[in-house]
């Protein structure tokens, strides 16, 4: 797959404008092509002006961003379709190394591993999370993928506007498709996170989890070897850490609650 291997790249929007430039310019700095589909969702702030500036095709498409994910890969030309978020910065080597670790045909899917950075004390904090996560199978999900292993599993599901990331790549490995993973990472803009702000973000997922958890192949949520981690490696961030945690599960309970309310 070396030599002939089409990569197309999906960057999902809405009203990114803040993150967005430093995210595409960093898909067209890869060391190897890549075809870049920005999908958009009514963005109202820069966001389409940014992408017209690095994108090969700036499509729109909604209502979330499982569907335009689905809308991306479906009109991109690529055998290898990467999905990175508006908020993340891919590392210059990352396509070359998802190209090269590829040419093993049993391998249908590439973790690309996960760092992040922000402003403040809390970012920091999520900052040591996320280097605690790094090479869990219970936690990273694939973010690159064989274009046939899209069309065997129907890409992602729209029902799911949370955990669908971990639901594709549950149902990839359902499939046989083994999951490798690049050297090269990606690294996630947090900005400046507050408690309300991290709150409120679980607690919109919380609404997707009852139905992600009722998925056959549905993965645990266990996190104490992070835990373990992070109390021998950075233990002075470890009281951030449990409260963000903990302001974090308290929405995701919050969501989950709304969900049930709003069943029929």
């Amino acid at each position: 797959m070396t030599t002939t291997a089409r990569v197309t790249v999906v960057v999902p929007t809405r009203d990114s404008a803040r993150t967005l430039e430093r995210c595409l310019a960093s898909v067209r700095e890869q060391t190897v092509p890549v075809e870049l589909v920005v999908v958009d969702n009514g963005s109202t702030d820069g966001t389409p002006r940014i992408a017209a500036g690095y994108a090969d095709a700036v499509l729109d498409a909604g209502p979330e961003r499982s569907a335009q994910r689905n809308h991306g890969w479906r009109s991109g030309r690529g055998d290898v379709v990467a999905f990175v978020d508006s908020d993340m910065v891919l590392e210059p080597g990352v396509i070359e190394d998802a190209v090269a670790a590829l040419d093993d045909p049993g391998i249908g899917a590439l973790v690309i591993p996960e760092l992040s950075f922000g402003e403040g004390f809390l970012a920091r904090c999520k900052a040591a999370e996320k280097r605690g996560y790094l090479d869990d199978p219970a936690v990273e999900a694939a973010r690159i993928y064989r274009r046939t292993v899209l069309e065997a599993t129907g890409g992602f599901d729209e029902g799911l506007s949370a955990f669908e990331d971990w639901d594709l790549a549950d149902r990839a490995a359902a499939t046989g498709a083994r999951v490798g993973r690049t050297t090269a990472r990606v690294w996630h803009d947090e900005g400046r996170i507050t408690l309300r702000g991290a709150y409120r973000k679980r607690r919109y997922y919380g609404r997707w989890l009852r139905a992600y958890r009722a998925r056959p192949d549905a993965r645990s949520f266990g996190r104490s070897r992070t835990l373990r981690r992070l109390l021998t490696q950075r233990p002075w961030l470890l009281p951030g850490i449990v409260t963000l945690k903990a302001v974090e599960a308290a929405g995701l309970l919050a969501g989950v609650r709304r969900s049930d309310t709003l069943r029929p």
